[in-house]
Formats: C-alpha cells, sequence, structure tokens
C-alpha cells in the first residue's frame, strides 16, 4: 500500500520560509516522478515544483527562485524548501507521486502566510 505523508506546514509571516517534507511508503521515490502540489481556497490545484527519478527538477514560475524541490532516497522523503513566502503561497500543499500504474496523494498540509 502506497502512502505519501506529507508534514511541515504552518503558520509563518511573509518573507518566512518553511520546509515540506513528504515521507512515502510502499514506493520508491528514486523510481518515480515525484512533485507538489497546492491548493488555495476557492482556486483549483496548482503544480508547484516536479522532480524526476532522476534527479532533474521543474518549478511553477510563481515560485522559482524562492522554492527548491530536492529529494534525500535514503530516507525515501522528498522536500519543498519554501523561502521569501508571500501571502499569495497560502494553500494546503499536497505530494504526488507519478508511478506508471498510478497516481498516488498525500492528504496535505497547510500553509498560511500572514502577519
Amino acid at each position: 500500500q502506497v502512502q505519501l505523508v506529507e508534514s511541515g506546514g504552518g503558520l509563518v509571516q511573509p518573507g518566512g520560509s518553511l520546509r515540506l517534507s513528504c515521507a512515502a511508503s510502499g514506493i520508491l521515490i528514486s523510481s518515480t516522478d515525484m512533485g507538489w502540489y497546492r491548493q488555495a481556497p476557492g482556486k483549483e490545484r496548482e503544480l508547484v515544483a516536479t522532480i524526476t527519478s532522476r534527479g532533474s527538477t521543474g518549478y511553477a514560475a510563481s515560485v522559482k527562485g524562492r522554492f527548491t524541490i530536492s529529494a534525500l532516497n535514503v530516507k525515501n522523503t522528498v522536500y519543498l524548501q519554501m523561502n521569501s513566502l508571500k501571502p499569495e503561497d497560502t494553500a494546503v500543499y499536497y505530494c504526488n507521486s507519478k508511478a506508471p500504474w498510478a497516481d498516488y496523494w498525500g492528504k496535505g498540509t497547510l500553509v498560511t502566510v500572514s502577519s
């Protein structure tokens, strides 16, 4: 059974930083493409960042230069380092695994950027 468990969300002031973690079980992150998505209230879920099984990364234009996705295979965990956070980054952040046979999602972690 595949499980993706996000953690690290919380309340942060504008300009602050957070690091999200996605711990995977039942699947090897080194063998699949992983990603972070977010969904703000009243909006559709959107792609934030991706990392392929070979380590190539990609980012949405809105977060490029501020967010960094990384993977630690020995811990089977994917991270999202978020710096210079803005109020518009407020959303539930979801971890995603795109296995060849299925898409898997975590339950999400809430990030609130507010003063």
